[in-house]
């Protein structure tokens, strides 16, 4: 017999099978009696260590208090009060690195579903209020501009925020539509569009303007947006330049990187049949790397039509860093994980179409400077995979557009944007963060540090 007590409630979701050919969301949310019996799972802990486990620092234990009493509403606004996008947050966030990895529940058993439920309190919010009751709390405006470069997690929370404390903010970004990485990478099975347009419609009611395919960079500099009469700028604009291993044939037609494939199914709705977007579409397809964009690309690729997809990494199960909530998923969807193997080449045919993936098997020996063990090469074990399409999802690269147009701005040691612990770069004025300043990582993390340059931009327009 189950003890309840130890385990989480079970989250219900759509059979395999059926998912991996269709992008509808895979979890279907708890229901509001699943909702209430997951919440009395929580032991209203003193200490509330998944208060401080959280980037932006949720009230967790009051929320689900809430919860527990059915006060639904309640709830949402207890989230609200520091993060500004709850529905992203409920379904992209690794809790269970985060606020679930310090829950005191999880010690004996498995750790409140905290995001699950900030998940149900969200998406029953946006059921049950209305927009005009959202919009009745708005602030007097100060009259001082703000300007955000890039509409993603760290920039939508900055000016979430901002406008809050009654700034005039303006938020820039690059491509045509607001979002970032929830717009254009992450898979709708995962994240659906509308959820993501709805959080972005509620900043707009609240004051935020968006101006879209403006490369603050090109068309105008950071400088001229202060000479425009911004006091501040806030930039968070991403880390999207795509990596590849520099191997043989990754020039082949049907080489891929994952930021452009997955751009082309989520942005341009290459998902949809009523799209004609070009989307590299193979039969049997290989996806390079381990995390969680490696995940999303396999996974579409099965969406999209594959009859065989491999993720070939090159250490084990155990260091692989993507979500284990998403490789379950993908190995019930049927990905097959080639693990502890390393690509050498691409294999081509004379009319230079990928036909085939050369791989080497790989042992793990002593930990590297990343605290992992380090793969190593077995000698003479090469064989080839039979594919027509590689995805290269090994990371992303730092664009430095905004460093090379900044006049004295200064990177950090990683090559991103060089910050103090209150996002302030070098200049007077200009804060950063997310992964323009760390490199690519979580969503979470990006809100994180947009939260904290507006407290800092506040702080310093306030004293100024």
């Amino acid at each position: 017999m189950i003890n309840f007590k130890q385990v989480k409630n079970p989250m219900p979701e759509q059979d395999p099978q059926i998912r991996a050919r269709n992008f509808k969301e895979v979890s279907y949310g708890y229901t509001a009696q699943q909702a209430v019996n997951e919440a009395m799972r929580c032991l209203k802990c003193r200490k509330k260590p998944c208060t401080t486990g959280c980037p932006v620092m949720v009230r967790i234990p009051d929320f689900i208090a809430k919860i527990a009493e059915g006060e639904f509403e309640a709830a949402y606004q207890i989230i609200s009060e520091t993060s500004a996008l709850p529905r992203i947050c409920g379904r992209v966030c690794p809790q269970e690195n985060q606020c679930e990895g310090v829950c005191v529940r999880g010690i004996k058993g498995e750790p409140v579903a905290i995001g699950r439920l900030e998940r149900f309190v969200a998406d029953w919010h946006s059921a049950h209020v209305k927009d005009y009751e959202e919009a009745a709390d708005i602030p007097a405006s100060k009259g001082r501009k703000v300007a955000v470069v890039g509409a993603g997690p760290a920039g939508l929370t900055c000016a979430g925020d901002l406008v809050g404390k009654g700034y005039d903010v303006t938020v820039f970004e690059s491509l045509h539509k607001s979002g970032g990485v929830l717009a254009y990478g992450i898979p709708e099975f995962r994240l659906p569009k509308d959820i993501v347009a709805e959080e972005i419609g509620k900043l707009e009611k609240s004051g935020v303007k968006f101006i879209t395919n403006a490369i603050i960079g090109r068309a105008e500099t950071v400088d001229e947006l202060m000479e425009e009469g911004y006091e501040a700028v806030f930039i968070g604009t991403g880390a999207g330049l795509p990596s590849f291993m520099k191997i043989p044939g990754e020039n082949l037609l049907g080489v891929c990187s994952a930021n452009e494939y997955l751009t082309r199914i989520n942005l341009m709705k290459g998902y949809l049949e009523e799209y004609d977007t070009p989307v590299p579409s193979g039969k049997r397809v290989a996806v390079i790397g381990g995390g969680n964009v490696a995940m999303d690309a396999a996974r579409c690729a099965m969406r999209m039509g594959a009859e065989k997809v491999y993720i070939i990494y090159r250490r084990s199960m155990s260091e692989i860093p993507a979500r284990r909530e998403e490789i379950h998923h993908a190995i019930a969807e049927g990905i097959d994980f080639q693990l502890l193997r390393n690509p050498v080449r691409i294999v081509g045919d004379k009319d230079g179409h990928v036909t085939g993936i050369e791989c080497v098997k790989m042992q793990l020996g002593a930990p590297d400077t990343s605290g992992r063990r380090r793969p190593i090469e077995i000698k003479d074990s090469n064989y080839v995979l039979d594919v027509d399409n590689v995805i290269m999802a090994i990371g992303t690269k730092l664009n430095n557009l905004i460093l090379n147009t900044t006049e004295e701005l200064e990177a950090n040691s990683k090559g991103g944007i060089g910050t103090d612990e209150n996002a302030a770069t070098n200049r007077e004025g200009v804060y950063a963060g997310g992964d323009a300043v760390t490199g690519a990582a979580t969503v979470i993390l990006a809100m994180g540090a947009g939260k904290t340059a507006a407290a800092s931009i506040d702080e310093y327009l306030s004293n100024k």
